[in-house]
């Protein structure tokens, strides 16, 4: 395989008071201030005592998707499941009442180095680019730049949108790009190794040589359905570049980046020596090492970000005060509501959004190669949380880690799920046996081993970095309906006539894939 920190009134006052009775105001001082301000440092160290508390508590309290009913559930310490999950870094920024109570780094850059992580590491964003996108394309849109409903072509420069049969009556618009539903193709992006040659965005966009993705075209009518599109995020890219006049990483660092500050945060690829040193290198799921620690992402837009975790969490919270009207550095309030209004399903521009009341929440996930990372934040309470990993495997690690924050702030959310475990003949796995394609390029294998059912998610053809991924044990909730212990996955089997099976449906969390039976 080639492939992310009044006293005017008084005054004159007080002068006299002093002149006419010196030593009385020093005693009155010594009495009062003194006593005062040992209260409050007291109350510091009572307060930090408390904290370091809360922060053990959630280390030590990593929770499963799931509980078999009548079993005990078992708390987890994060440096165990680091290892079991073959994550050397981990960062994560705790958002309590709308600002950062708590940043912490754990493990190290390198899984053989010995340089630790700090708050300060950096981290590859991945997708989570694309919520940073976003707002300073809703920005555009509030100057005029740039329309939300109009055909892009109209305002592209440097580059247009191939018209086709599906661009005949429906138009690729800024709306439709931001929420996936364009109709465009291209669903993520590998990188480059370091010091390779990088293509141009032009070449990016349709699909040339030393490009290693395929051409961003429309290959189904814009606004009919959602579908994941890095690509529509590059063509965006190009579109912000075309109408500002500056390149993507100025405009981003000049509109975003400084409004927030976010000075541990760039666009720029591949990054500056300096920032390389601070830089968490990634790592494959068998724990290897990337080879020149990361790859290189010029498609900026999409997944080309990189962090800390506490960036992204004054990025979280900028979101959530907009929404209140309590701050506007980057959108006003009404562009901030917009951004967080779902266009289909749980999708809205550069956020998912779920959830009502207390639960109502935005998010987003980043999946580079040998980075996992995921932020959210709820819209009335001021919590949130943003983890970043230099893993392959570290989205099942994140979500332990949410978890067990999610009880340890009293989250309504994010708790492990009740399941009850029947009993089946073993015979009856044999007709789930088989693969399953859950997206193109990507499969699910089961297996039986013995009286046990095996999953195994791998992309194909398997590279050799792939080598170690872990298997999940299903445990039958019905004769057809499965979940696993170590994910929040619901298996149902779907069969052709009560008899062939044709198709496994997975349901995590809010989100249904439907893979089809393919060997």
């Amino acid at each position: 395989m080639r492939r992310t920190f009044i006293m005017q009134k008084g005054i004159v006052l007080l002068s006299i008071l002093a002149l006419l009775v010196p030593n009385a105001l020093t005693l009155a001082r010594a009495e009062s201030v003194a006593p005062a301000t040992d209260l409050k440092a007291n109350l510091r160290q009572t307060r930090a005592a408390s904290l370091a508390q809360r922060i053990e508590r959630v280390e030590n309290g990593l929770l499963p998707p799931a509980v078999v009913k009548g079993e005990t559930l078992a708390k987890m310490k994060l440096t165990d499941r680091m290892r079991f999950y073959k994550t050397p870094a981990v960062s994560i920024a705790l958002i309590n009442d709308g600002r950062i109570e708590w940043a912490r780094g754990y493990g190290r850059l390198e899984a053989a180095g010995k340089e630790t992580v700090t708050p300060e590491t950096l981290f590859q964003a991945a997708s989570i680019s694309k919520s940073l996108t976003a707002m300073v394309t809703l920005r555009l849109v509030e100057q005029g730049k740039l329309d939300l409903d109009s055909d892009v072509n109209k305002r592209l420069v440097s580059w247009k949108v191939p018209e086709n049969e599906f661009t005949k009556e429906q138009k690729v618009t800024v709306r439709r790009l931001l929420a996936h539903t364009a109709g465009v193709t291209v669903p993520g992006f590998l990188g480059y190794e370091v010091g390779e040659t990088l293509p141009t965005l032009r070449q990016i966009l349709d699909g040339e040589k030393p490009a290693n993705s395929a051409p961003i075209r429309v290959d189904m009518t814009p606004g009919g359905k959602f579908r994941y599109a890095g690509g529509g995020y590059v063509i965006l890219q190009q579109l912000i570049m075309d109408v500002s006049g500056k390149s993507f990483p100025e405009l981003m660092q000049k509109t975003l980046l400084h409004q927030l500050g976010m000075v541990h945060s760039t666009f720029q690829q591949p990054l500056s020596p300096d920032l390389a040193s601070r830089a968490a290198a990634g790592h494959l799921p068998n724990g290897q090492e990337i080879k020149g620690k990361w790859f290189v992402l010029p498609e900026l837009a999409p997944a080309g970000l990189w962090t800390t975790p506490t960036d992204l969490a004054r990025f979280v919270i900028e979101v959530q005060k907009s929404r209140l009207g309590k701050s506007n550095k980057v959108l006003s309030t009404a562009s901030i509501k917009r951004m967080l209004t779902t266009e289909i399903d749980d999708v809205a521009p550069g956020l998912f959004v779920d959830g009502q009341g207390s639960s109502a929440r935005f998010s987003f996930a980043g999946a580079n190669v040998g980075y996992k990372c995921r932020m959210l934040g709820y819209m009335n309470s001021g919590q949130g949380v943003v983890v970043m990993t230099n893993s392959e495997n570290g989205a099942e690690l994140i979500a332990e880690i949410i978890r067990s924050v999610a009880a340890e702030y009293g989250w309504p959310d994010f708790h492990p799920r009740e399941r009850v475990i029947i009993k089946l003949d073993p015979r009856i796995y044999d007709s789930y046996v088989g693969e399953y394609e859950i997206a193109p390029g990507f499969v699910l294998v089961v297996a039986r081993e013995g009286d046990k059912l095996m999953s195994q998610a791998m992309p194909v053809p398997l590279p050799p970095s792939a080598v170690g991924q872990p298997k999940s044990e299903m445990f039958p909730e019905s004769e057809t309906t499965f979940f696993v212990k170590d994910a929040d996955a619901q298996f149902t089997f779907i069969k052709k006539d009560q008899e062939q099976v044709i198709q496994v449906n997975i349901q995590r969390t809010t989100r249904l894939y439907q893979a089809r039976k393919i060997k």
